[in-house]
């Protein structure tokens, strides 16, 4: 039995925000569906990614900005850090491990990411 993970919440404080940001990002939006005064689910997708985000309100009760160390994959961190760094995102210098090279950076609220090149850098 395949069991695929497809989506993960992230908490926000401003939704509008959030959106701003992860489309500043790269994500791309697929859902922005308000469901009631209660309910407004947003949805976003990273270039390549099966796995997409949520956020909005009354999607999660975790507290804005508690996400730590989502963790995406790319095959160049070089041109990720150049890419992210272009579209004015605030990321860390590349962090070259034994097991992979990492750029971090956090959304408005916190919310931290790790991008990873999973091959060392030479």
């Amino acid at each position: 039995m395949d069991i695929k993970l497809e989506l993960i919440g992230v908490p926000v404080s401003d939704v509008d925000r959030a959106k701003a940001f992860y489309e500043q990002v790269g994500f791309h939006a697929d859902h922005d569906v308000t469901v009631s005064e209660a309910i407004r689910f947003v949805q976003m997708t990273p270039p390549g990614s099966a796995c997409s985000i949520a956020f909005g309100k009354g999607i999660t009760e975790m507290d804005p900005g508690s996400l730590d160390n989502m963790q995406v994959v790319v095959a160049d961190i070089e041109e990720a850090y150049a890419d992210l760094r272009a579209r004015g995102i605030e990321v860390s210098p590349i962090d070259d491990q034994p097991w992979g090279s990492f750029v971090y950076f956090a959304d408005p609220d916190g919310n931290r990411w790790a991008v990873q090149q999973t091959t060392p850098r030479p």
